[in-house]
């Protein structure tokens, strides 16, 4: 399996690993209603939500650029280099959402999402190549 590709899997992750700080070692956690709970929560709690959620969002967009870059054979080297660059940009975003950073989130926000954006255009270019 390539780099990329783990790291697919490891954005698939983040989303769970996130929720993990917005319930964790709170006593009226109510697993019932979860979203209804994580309404209710404030502060680190609720932006750990947030994060989560932005979590799922980005995730269709970057495995399917890894997807197809892959798919047309892009150079390795490169597709994986993005793909790792999505990766830390989405850790640092996490962190940078959970100690309340919000000008400095949305600029590393940015360049993960140009790390996607990135990745598709290495796929046209290696598709129009193999042409």
């Amino acid at each position: 399996m390539t780099i990329a590709y783990w790291c697919v899997l490891i954005a698939g992750l983040m989303p769970v690993l996130t929720v993990v700080f917005a319930k964790w070692g709170k006593r009226d956690f109510d697993n019932a209603e979860p979203r209804a709970w994580l309404e209710k929560q404030s502060g680190m709690r609720r932006r750990a939500d947030y994060a989560h959620r932005n979590h799922f969002e980005a995730f269709p967009f970057f495995a399917a650029s890894v997807i197809i870059a892959q798919q047309v054979h892009a150079t390795q080297s490169t597709l994986n280099i993005l793909a790792l660059g999505f990766i830390a940009a989405r850790v640092i975003y996490t962190v940078l959402y959970l100690t309340n950073r919000p000008t400095w989130r949305s600029a590393v926000w940015t360049i993960a999402y140009l790390c996607v954006v990135g990745l598709f255009v290495l796929a046209a270019i290696s598709h129009g190549s193999a042409a």
